[in-house]
């Protein structure tokens, strides 16, 4: 995602004008009737600011912000258990940069639930095997060999937190790796072995936010799962131009002979002009004028200024 997450956090880029981080939380609170008493937050060096926007995130479900930090990538296990305190009672865990569409509900009668997707290759992802009564027999961490085609997409569910938390424990304390690294498939799998009944749920569509493709791509279905909703904000200045839905425009921002979308997101304070723009993420405070632009992804406070051109063409002439 480089060289976006120079100077942003991958979880705190925006898709359809909202941080990734956020849309997540949001989506997750709304798959259980149970109030969140708790958001924690595993991080990097990110300042100040990104943990305002983390407490912001929190708070806006009523729930207490907590935030740890993770010195060094030791592996998925490692990470979760910086979170030590927080892993207490009904916990759900997610990585930060997948997003979902479902129409699940979290059942806290299970012992635990593993989301997953049937992908073409598992071999870069970890997988589980399941029975015939659809339980978890197996977790595999990119298998070499076929084993199963059902990826885990990064969210979880374990009705008992300490449960966990002494398996990530032991995992650290006894320097159990798998390829170089903490693994929260060898903690799940030691749990399995002990009787925990940790079964699959699967989603409607998994919006991986790992490559820059792949985030644009996520921006474009979730634009199309909202398209009913209101995407562009009445403080939009338009001269001449098109919006074309489903797009997201935010504040403050102005288009001016220009076309935009469909798939695109504008952030608050930007300015299109003499532009025709597609399937795009444009941050905030941005300035694009005489482009013609697709499948990109445009930084904050940026200025893309092309040349423009005065032509006098021919018959039977084609230009490229």
């Amino acid at each position: 995602m480089r060289p976006h997450t120079l100077t942003v956090p991958k979880p705190l880029l925006p898709i359809a004008g909202k941080p990734i981080v956020q849309r997540l939380v949001e989506d997750l609170s709304g798959m259980t009737d149970e109030e969140i008493d708790e958001v924690a937050f595993i991080i990097a060096d990110f300042g100040e600011e990104v943990k305002e926007t983390l407490h912001e995130v929190a708070g806006n479900l009523g729930a207490k912000c907590s935030i740890y930090k993770q010195e060094k990538a030791l592996g998925t296990a490692h990470a979760i258990l910086c979170a030590k305190p927080s892993l207490k009672g009904n916990i759900t865990i997610a990585f930060a940069d997948t997003l979902f569409r479902a129409n699940f509900n979290i059942d806290p009668s299970q012992d635990g639930i593993i989301w997953v997707q049937k992908v073409e290759e598992p071999s870069s992802y970890g997988v589980v095997k399941i029975n015939d009564n659809n339980v978890i027999t197996d977790f595999v961490e990119k298998p070499d060999e076929y084993v199963s085609n059902l990826a885990i997409i990064g969210i979880y569910y374990i009705q008992e937190g300490e449960v966990l938390r002494d398996e990530l424990q032991y995992l650290i304390d006894n320097d159990i790796k798998d390829k170089g690294e903490y693994q929260l498939t060898n903690a799940l799998e030691n749990m399995k072995n002990k009787g925990y009944q940790l079964v699959p749920g699967e989603v409607n569509e998994w919006l991986d936010c790992g490559k820059k493709d792949m985030t644009v791509h996520t921006n474009q279905r979730i634009l199309e799962h909202k398209k009913d909703q209101k995407l562009v904000a009445d403080s939009v200045v338009q001269e001449n131009a098109e919006i074309i839905q489903p797009s997201f425009v935010g504040d403050n921002v102005t288009i001016k002979n220009a076309v935009v979308g469909p798939h695109v997101s504008i952030g608050d304070n930007s300015t299109i002009e003499k532009s025709v723009i597609s399937n795009t993420i444009i941050q905030t405070n941005a300035v694009v004028k005489h482009k013609v632009m697709s499948n990109s992804m445009i930084g904050n406070h940026t200025t893309i200024i092309g040349q423009e051109e005065d032509l006098s063409i021919g018959d039977y002439t084609e230009e490229k």
